[in-house]
């Protein structure tokens, strides 16, 4: 039942009262969870093994498919770290490190940077860690010709959603640059890590040598980084999204404001861990994922709250620069005619 909304807050403060309602995950609903999609990532990742003696093409396509339940295990392994998928922290933690190994995401490395994320996001002071760069019109103008260059290269389609994904995971993670002053835990963290993915890939080599690594391993990885990067994406670059200076910024306005209700159909939406609920996530990033469908069911604010649908999805792609003077986010050929910056 929708709860009546006729004294409903309106403000983003005011909603993390009603939110913390929803924050309590369920153990036997978190574990029926994680079974219903490590159960079938582990299914299909020995049906695509199978597959190699009878058709190299259908082994390679059902580790495409494979790639979705791996994006589903990455949701499992974020809500870990926003301690909202176990009530028992030590366990959730061991989770979150073991679902590291698959998902090719050091946990307590990506915890970090991912919690400097929420507490920064929209912030034009505070950018540059867990964020797609976004450079505000007056930083791209002021920008020699070689630094747009480099700017347009960075946000061109390619390299953002083909290369960029691959390289984040299985290249990028795998040293934690940035964070080697931070102390010995992060780096831990990404070796440790690393460390146990050689394991894996050694067991597979050692059982199956290097096709099923190249056939089964790398295309479902390449297929699930792809699609990560693409949620988060669209996730926070549409194009009323919120963008203000260190000293007009509020963490809660940006949080909601900032974020997309990314409207999937229900299978693309299970798949993807109900992530598209963003903006609910932003501002109250613990509840379980599999409880935001009940706050947009609850909350008709919050369900047509920046509403953003696949098609509309599209066009975000078009989008590069920050117009503070606009509160929106353009693109080049907006900046070259708006304003005759080339």
């Amino acid at each position: 039942m929708i709860i009546d909304q006729s004294s409903s807050p309106r403000t983003a403060r005011e909603w993390l009262s009603i939110l913390a309602r929803y924050r309590e995950p369920s153990n036997r609903r978190s574990q029926f969870e994680l079974a219903a999609t490590l159960v079938p990532f582990l299914l299909l990742w020995g049906l695509a093994w199978m597959a190699l003696s009878v058709s190299l093409w259908l082994t390679v396509a059902l580790a495409m498919i494979n790639g979705a339940f791996l994006v589903r295990l990455f949701i499992i392994q974020h809500d870990c770290g926003h301690g909202a998928f176990l009530t028992n922290r030590r366990a959730q933690d061991w989770l979150g490190r073991l679902l590291g190994v698959l998902t090719l995401t050091p946990y307590a490395l990506w915890r970090r940077t991912h919690s400097i994320h929420h507490a920064s996001h929209g912030n034009l002071d505070q950018r540059g860690i867990g964020d797609v760069l976004t450079l505000t019109l007056d930083e791209y103008r002021a920008r020699s010709r070689l630094g747009r260059l480099g700017y347009r290269l960075y946000r061109h389609p390619f390299v953002l959603f083909v290369l960029g994904p691959s390289f984040l995971f299985i290249v990028q993670n795998r040293v934690p640059f940035g964070k080697m002053r931070s102390g010995w835990r992060y780096w831990g963290s990404a070796m440790g890590t690393n460390a146990m993915i050689a394991v894996m890939l050694g067991l597979i080599t050692w059982f199956g040598g290097l096709l099923p690594v190249l056939l089964i391993f790398l295309p479902s990885t390449v297929v699930a980084a792809t699609i990560g990067v693409w949620l988060f994406y669209v996730q926070h670059q549409f194009e009323e999204t919120h963008w203000s200076k260190g000293e007009d910024w509020q963490l809660h306005d940006a949080a909601l404001e900032g974020s997309s209700h990314y409207v999937l159909p229900q299978p693309l939406r299970w798949l993807s861990g109900n992530v598209g609920i963003h903006h609910v996530h932003h501002l109250y990033s613990r509840i379980p994922f599999y409880r935001l469908p009940e706050v947009i069911r609850d909350h008709q604010d919050l369900a047509e709250a920046q509403r953003l649908t696949i098609r509309e999805s599209l066009a975000t792609v078009r989008l590069h620069l920050w117009d503070a003077g606009q509160g929106k986010l353009i693109s080049f050929v907006e900046a070259r005619t708006r304003y005759g910056v080339a």
